[in-house]
């Protein structure tokens, strides 16, 4: 579906025109974007500037996700001695800047303050005078990132209270950032866990994470991993099931998996064998033509499983419906169907794939949620009951399942552009698309690009969460 106003905005002529005539017209950024599967230097011919406390325990991590990354680090505070020595390695720059007097024509692509370290609110100031100066010079398309503590692993209470600010600077921050198509993003580490921060800080700093602004992802190591994950072909000789594979965000999640070398099986109501079958001949995959509110779907799912590829890595819990009504006046089968499908389905599913074994340890679950389930929506009352459900069941999965290596998660998409939202009332849409940080709809890849780090061995940090897709939805965020 085309967006008027984003096709616009991507034309500079246009824009100086419009801003000429005073015309009350929001204009969107473009979004940066990336294509193909994952690159071992992301951030090539990038600068990150980089700040933080004396006493920051993330940066030796900050350091390995820039300078492995491809990019030249801009050090303005904080520990500087992991960048040196890393760059030197690489063959790459790590200078001292001030972010009050940049070089001329220097736009860093990226800014990342690790405030680990702050204990007292007048800290604070610490990241303002990074935050401050910087992001006007911060290329359209940026990223902004803070690092820090959970509140409750502080060791003070005025430690506590100054880590729970981050918070809120940094939803802030995203809704000021996101007319620049921008993003802004909280990481909250904890003591110990900062092995497992570098796979997730690339992912927000890359343009894979376009869509996603405004959250804040907690890094832990409740999980067990092994080694260090790879950065490209994450998914080789993994076996992942997507469910609802056959269109939309299904059919984006199946391909990107397939192209991070995964066998995936794709899954969705016989109805839609053909379009199943040719996705599948696509991708070099498997099709599984089953209507996941059969009482017979979970049977069906492991009889698969087992005789095929003999086990799974990878379950991304996809297929949904919406039966939207007024709870006035909404039947009992529209209530049933929704929670049925969107719910009980994914239980099941899971409850058969741990009673025969066949979820492998260090697998990954990653379930549909919808901001919906976290906000509510006039009219989608059984809808946002069985997405909240989703959010509830992963966080309990999590801690289940967290000693086999397996995280359990959810990914919340906002305003998608797909099928059911062109189906929208004219104004309805528009709605939807401006009413986000970053003023525009997104795509189903964007929510594809989240899903396929969720399932990578690197995202071992993250579990029990619930991801919003959402360009930093300004109702319910």
């Amino acid at each position: 579906m085309r967006d008027l106003l984003v096709e616009i905005g991507s034309r500079p002529g246009a824009r100086r025109l419009i801003k000429r005539l005073g015309l009350p017209l929001p204009l969107p950024q473009k979004l940066r974007r990336a294509a193909g599967p994952w690159e071992k230097l992301p951030f090539a011919g990038w600068t990150v500037a980089v700040g933080g406390t004396a006493s920051g325990a993330a940066a030796a991590a900050v350091a390995k996700t820039v300078i492995a990354g491809g990019a030249q680090a801009g050090i303005a505070s904080g520990d500087g001695a992991p960048f040196h020595d890393l760059a030197e390695a690489h063959g790459r720059t790590a200078l001292p800047v001030d972010p009050a007097a940049l070089p001329r024509g220097l736009r860093p692509e990226a800014a990342v303050f690790d405030g680990t370290g702050l204990r007292a609110p007048a800290e604070l100031r610490l990241v303002y005078d990074f935050f401050a100066p910087l992001v006007g010079p911060l290329t359209s398309c940026g990223r902004a990132v803070v690092i820090g503590l959970p509140p409750a692993a502080a060791p003070s209470a005025a430690a506590a209270a100054t880590q729970a600010a981050l918070d809120g600077f940094v939803r802030s921050l995203a809704k000021e950032l996101g007319r620049r198509g921008a993003t802004a993003q909280l990481l909250l580490v904890h003591p110990g866990a900062e092995g497992r921060l570098e796979p997730v800080l690339r992912f927000v700093l890359s343009p894979r994470s376009a869509f996603v602004t405004a959250q804040t992802i907690t890094v832990d190591a409740r999980v067990p991993a092994a080694g260090e994950p790879p950065l490209v072909r994450p998914l080789e000789r993994k076996v992942a099931l997507v469910t609802g594979a056959a269109r939309g965000i299904g059919e984006a999640t199946a391909r990107r998996l397939a192209e991070e070398g995964a066998h995936v099986v794709c899954l969705d109501r016989p109805a839609d064998e053909a379009a199943l079958t040719q996705l599948t001949r696509a991708i070099g995959g498997s099709a599984l033509p089953v209507d996941v509110a059969a009482a017979d779907a979970a049977a069906a799912v492991v009889r698969h499983l087992r005789d095929h590829p003999g086990g799974v890595d990878v379950v991304v819990h996809n297929a949904g419906v919406t039966r939207d009504k007024t709870i006035g006046r909404m039947s009992a089968e529209m209530w049933d169907e929704t929670i049925g499908i969107n719910l009980a389905a994914p239980l099941r599913i899971d409850e058969a794939l741990l009673a025969d074994r066949l979820l492998r340890d260090g697998g990954r679950v990653i379930g549909l949620a919808s901001v919906a389930g976290i906000a509510g929506n006039a009219g989608q009352t059984n809808y946002a009951a069985s997405k909240a459900g989703l959010a509830g069941y992963v966080r309990r999965r999590a801690d289940e399942l967290g000693a086999r290596g397996i995280t359990v998660n959810a990914v919340a998409p906002g305003f998608i552009e797909s099928r059911m939202t062109a189906a929208m009332p004219r104004l309805v849409r528009e709605g939807g698309r401006r009413l986000s940080a970053l003023g525009q709809g997104g795509l189903p890849a964007d929510v594809a690009e989240v899903i396929t780090f969720l399932a990578s061995p690197g995202a071992a940090g993250i579990t029990g969460a619930v991801l919003r897709v959402c360009g930093g939805a300004l109702i319910g965020a």
